[in-house]
């Protein structure tokens, strides 16, 4: 089957059985794929914050990389899940759908070619200038001897991942328009793999060097940024992509991206641009505060990026071909479908991060540099990150949907407004609730967010089956309230039959805990008559069956 083909058949052979659109099904499946490989590279992300929290804890050194990495990695946000997905795919879909696959890899090329000179003159430019641009990001660190020369040199060295991440993105644009959904969601995986390696391999070595330690792992991600490229042309090679310096700035495809990329960045910029309002302001928290809500956002946008990025990655093809097709119809049972799954993920996976804070991050970080005290910052950091999950998830669906629709305006106006209401709510926050402030101003801004799109987009397609999704919210909502009162219980007794600190012992607390709150939230949802909790379960075992019988 070429990949300009829909796979309407297998879809549909599904459909009867569930009793789902084929549209809907299909996007759960592919979320399956794309939830399996991002596991593996999530997984592997929380192994680097453990070597970062084993090497460094929450010390000036660590303030100084994340807050240096916070540029490159902006770019990383922007490009991988944001603009890209939401200006790129949909073009590159179109060509291949209705031209045939020479003309999208003509358009392919002329993209990455284009990414390299643009962000090549970015990152030379923000190289010279990168003393004065850390000191926006951090001047407060100038008060602490060497932190803020540290933390210019990081950026320096780091600055070229911009472009790395930049191509890799567009590879896996392409390969997601292929429905290749696999290889371009596991590639962040040589990203972390690179970085503990450095981490492991190099930071011993660089005092011998004459460097800091840290400055292993600011190699380390300059190396990842060629991985992620690497397994990912890998992929596009076999499907018959060839790379070519080419560019043709009258490439009709090429300037309909570049001129949807800069709406879609401001409208999908909403979450990285308040994480750099967020870091600025931390820096004025003590030694520590960054450390502290970086590790928190990490904990807490591991089932982002496992369940919620993964169903709106699917759907977003989908919904591409949907509205190339004009089917407006198809287009709202999609989104309606996908919305309702990510609830059924992300609100529970809210209320147990938020009932279960202290003890994931302590079976995660709590060793050597890692103190108790920074346990119970982070913990409470992550309490106050988690209520935003939703408003996260929903919006990498809702951003797309809008491009897919050739409305390029609603989201950026959507996004700056939610920055704005970010700024405000931080300033307040931070004054009365210190470092966790922060992240609570940012869970509410996604929310926002979240809503006003959600409700924009329904007046753009004259409905979003909405009684259903308040439904299925509101039963969701029981069964997750449900889940955490037993989780809760179950942690206090858990906590007093095994009273122990080591590592295997929290992992029994916490493998038990979520033991408990997996089977009550199975159980409630029968009792509620949740048909998406019953299909994320069967499309997930599915999933690993056909990967263990391979």
């Amino acid at each position: 089957m070429k990949p300009s083909e829909p796979a309407a058949p297998a879809a549909a052979s599904t459909a009867p059985a569930t009793g789902l659109h084929p549209s809907g099904t299909a996007v759960a499946g592919s979320a399956a794929v794309i939830g399996v490989a991002t596991m593996t590279s999530r997984v592997l992300g929380l192994g680097r914050n453990l070597v970062f929290a084993s090497l460094f804890g929450a010390s000036s050194a660590m303030d100084a990389f994340f807050v240096a990495f916070r540029i490159p990695n902006l770019m990383r946000d922007l490009f991988a899940e944001g603009a890209m997905s939401a200006a790129f795919v949909p073009t590159f879909t179109r060509r291949l759908t209705t031209e045939g696959r020479a003309a999208a890899w003509r358009l392919g090329t002329q993209l990455i070619n284009a990414l390299i000179v643009i962000t090549g003159v970015l990152v030379l430019a923000a190289i010279i200038f990168a003393e004065p641009l850390t000191r926006l990001f951090a001047r407060d660190f100038a008060e602490v001897p060497g932190k803020l020369e540290l933390t210019v040199r990081l950026t320096r060295v780091m600055l070229p991942f911009l472009t790395l991440v930049a191509v890799a993105a567009a590879c896996m644009g392409m390969l997601n328009s292929l429905r290749r959904f696999f290889i371009p969601a596991l590639s962040p995986a040589m990203f972390n793999v690179s970085v503990i390696l450095s981490g492991l391999l190099l930071v011993p070595l660089m005092p011998q060097a004459g460097f800091e330690r840290i400055m292993a792992i600011a190699c380390g991600v300059v190396l990842g940024g060629i991985g992620q490229i690497a397994i990912q042309y890998w992929m596009l090679h076999r499907e018959g992509f060839r790379y070519r310096f080419t560019l043709d700035p009258t490439d009709r495809g090429l300037r309909e991206v570049l001129r949807l990329m800069g709406p879609a960045t401001i409208a999908g910029a909403a979450l990285q641009v308040n994480l750099v309002v967020t870091t600025i302001l931390a820096t004025s928290q003590g030694t520590g505060a960054v450390s502290w809500l970086t590790y928190a956002f990490q904990v807490m946008y591991l089932p982002i990026g496992v369940l919620g990025v993964s169903i709106a990655t699917a759907a977003i093809p989908v919904l591409s071909r949907h509205a190339a097709l004009g089917e407006l119809h198809q287009m709202r049972r999609t989104i309606s479908h996908s919305l309702r799954l990510m609830l059924m993920l992300m609100v529970p996976a809210t209320v147990g991060l938020v009932v279960l804070a202290v003890p994931i991050v302590r079976l995660l970080f709590e060793r050597r540099a890692f103190t108790p005290a920074d346990t119970q910052a982070t913990a409470l950091a992550l309490a106050c990150y988690a209520p935003g999950m939703v408003g996260y998830s929903v919006v990498r669906l809702a951003v797309p949907s809008f491009y897919a629709l050739g409305t390029s305006l609603t989201p950026a106006l959507v996004s700056a407004g939610t920055v704005g209401l970010n700024i405000v709510l931080n300033l307040v926050l931070v004054r009365v609730m210190g470092y966790q402030g922060l992240a609570l101003g940012n869970a509410i801004a996604a929310l926002s967010n979240a809503a006003l799109l959600l409700a924009l987009l329904r007046r753009r397609l004259d409905g979003l089956e909405g009684a259903s999704i308040a439904d299925s919210f509101a039963r969701i909502t029981v069964a997750a309230a449900v889940m955490g009162v037993a989780v809760w219980q179950a942690n206090l007794w858990m906590t007093a039959l095994w009273p122990g600190t080591g590592v295997w012992t929290q992992l029994l607390i916490v493998a038990s805990d979520i033991g408990v709150g997996l089977a009550v939230l199975g159980a409630a949802a029968r009792v509620l008559g949740l048909a998406e909790y019953n299909q994320a379960k069967d499309q997930i075992l599915a999933r690993l069956t056909r990967t263990r019988s391979r």
